[in-house]
């Protein structure tokens, strides 16, 4: 079962800050999902997993919340 963080409410790049503060302590293979609702959160989750190398899982929206999973690579 994937870690939740829930983000609701913040706004630019603190999802993917907090997200990325969230996943330190995760070992490699586990998900953190993340509930957002900035619109820009989906986007912004497709590049930082680009840059980190981690995996986007799932993102979907169900009204105006955004639940992305991402899986902590090594």
């Amino acid at each position: 079962m994937a870690a939740t963080l829930d983000v609701q409410g913040l706004q630019c790049l603190l999802p993917v800050l907090r997200a990325n503060r969230a996943l330190r302590p995760l070992a490699p293979g586990e998900e953190l999902r993340v509930l957002a609702t900035d619109p820009a959160a989906p986007g912004d989750f497709i590049a930082f997993c680009r840059t980190t190398g981690h995996t986007l899982v799932a993102s979907d929206e169900v009204d105006g919340v955004f639940s992305i999973v991402i899986r902590k690579t090594g």
